[in-house]
């Protein structure tokens, strides 16, 4: 579709003033980490082991860290150029159409409304198995009062609370690599044997123990594991000095990222037979976290993966409330809402918005009584297809907004932050997306979760178009 923008839109960069620019690059880093750490790498990383083999694992996870960083690159070109809130869906809009614009703003609000109600459910089904006799449902309620709180005192607040959260997740993941290494090579006690581990466990089983397609078929896994780094643009709007901080903040946690990452595959890998690296059930103590730390001797150590997982929880809580509702606030700003979404408090937080995004997570709350497997499973496909449409539209935009730069008669040095290696950076962002798309279409278990999304984003596009309508007559 094409876009209504003039030749000159590049020119014409956005600017959020009702919201408070308040955070730094610290808070940005923090909050892309946080969006990112969570349940998948403390549960699900050893679920890739156990399906690709040890090194299949790491090329899977060095793959969605590399397809991160091409997408992250083209979302700070844009963000920097155009520090807005609604961010992806306001570049959409001005870059491919008015209503792909609209749908991404709605997919990525799914996103993280979709998964609110689980994040909580999860919390408290953890607190459960420290304290069976009170009901579910009063942690539940005291995770999202906590959180509803954090995200409506003030954006200073909020990204004060997701720092410090979000810090818990980054110490534990550097601890756990630095204390593997050190049982690796030998150095402290591991599990009672004679010698070093080293890394004999990664080809034990030969390179590829299950052939090379299960590197391809994870990658939806593995690049929902990296989601919540594109936060940095939502959260450009609110950013001081964008210019300056979002090209740190891009930089600095995607290279974190990619070592916590790869680093845990590789001390999991190296000190766990890869098939015991998977999950048998979904408790807490068949992380291989929770394995390699009691094999070390850390005492307490599912509690304090426990401690970990739930601070986890509510920071992914935490920074989903904060997405969605700035998406909901944009979405009034561009009058395709009712303009009460869009009021804001004194503190500068849109709270109509945040409370009606409160309310979209009631259904998941609904998976602890009926079939939670079942909705876990499709919620989490949902999640992963709807980020990585919203990361090919990242890269779309991205491409769109340099030719027209192109075309207006300025240059790449005009531009606070580009891009490198353009065009191929966007393209190869694309590609990557789209197979990771394809991927969860061949995959039997994950095909309700990918026709639901497609349902929805059918959905977008027809009520935008009544929405148009109804405006131009």
């Amino acid at each position: 579709m094409p876009s209504s923008q003039s030749p000159n839109d590049p020119l014409d960069q956005g600017n959020s003033a009702p919201l408070k620019r308040a955070m730094s690059t610290r808070h940005l880093v923090m909050l892309s980490l946080g969006g990112a750490i969570g349940t998948g790498l403390f549960l699900g990383s050893g679920e890739v082991i156990a399906q690709t083999g040890p090194v299949g694992a790491i090329i899977s996870y060095f793959l969605g860290g590399l397809i991160a960083y091409l997408v992250m690159l083209c979302l700070g070109e844009l963000a920097v150029h155009m520090p807005v809130s609604g961010s992806f869906g306001e570049y959409s809009t001005r870059y491919i159409g008015p209503a792909t614009g609209y749908m991404i703003t709605w997919v990525y609000w799914l996103t993280w409304t979709a998964t609110l109600g689980t994040e909580f459910t999860a919390a408290a089904l953890l607190m459960q198995e420290w304290f069976p006799h009170v009901s579910m449902w009063i942690w539940t309620l005291i995770f999202a009062a906590i959180v509803f709180t954090l995200n409506i005192s003030s954006t200073r607040m909020f990204a004060e609370s997701e720092f410090w959260l979000a810090l818990v997740k980054v110490v534990t993941v550097i601890g756990f690599i630095l204390l593997g290494l050190l049982a690796i090579f030998g150095i402290i006690h591991y599990n009672s044997q004679p010698s070093a581990p080293l890394f004999n466990n990664l080809v034990s089983h030969g390179w590829f123990p299950k052939g090379v397609f299960p590197i391809f078929a994870t990658m939806l896994i593995v690049n929902f594991a990296f989601s919540g780094t594109e936060l940095i643009g939502v959260a450009a709007g609110e950013t001081e000095n964008p210019a300056k901080n979002v090209p740190k903040a891009i930089n600095a946690s995607i290279w974190r990222l990619l070592i916590f990452f790869v680093g845990t595959i590789i001390v999991i890998s190296a000190l766990l037979p890869y098939e015991q690296a998977g999950l048998s059930s979904n408790s807490v103590s068949s992380s291989p976290f929770v394995t390699v730390f009691k094999y070390i001797g850390i005492p307490y150590a599912e509690d304090i993966i426990r401690f970990v997982i739930i601070t986890a929880l509510l920071s992914a809580a935490n920074s989903g409330l904060y997405a969605a509702s700035r998406m909901m606030w944009s979405l009034s700003e561009k009058k395709q809402l009712p303009t009460v979404f869009a009021k804001l408090t004194k503190s500068g937080t849109p709270i109509i918005a945040i409370i009606v995004t409160m309310f979209g997570a009631v259904p998941g709350l609904l998976s602890e009584q009926f079939a939670p497997e079942t909705i876990f499973k499709n919620l989490l496909g949902v999640a992963a297809f709807t980020m990585v449409i919203v990361w090919t539209a990242i890269c779309v935009c991205q491409f769109n907004f340099r030719r027209q730069w192109y075309k207006s008669g300025h240059t790449k040095e005009e531009l606070k932050f580009a891009a490198p290696l353009f065009p191929i950076t966007p393209i190869l962002g694309f590609i990557f997306c789209v197979i990771t798309c394809i991927s969860m279409a061949v995959d039997p278990q994950m095909l309700p979760g990918f026709y639901s999304c497609l349902g929805f984003i059918t959905l977008c596009y027809i009520s935008h178009f009544f929405l148009y309508r109804n405006k131009t007559n």
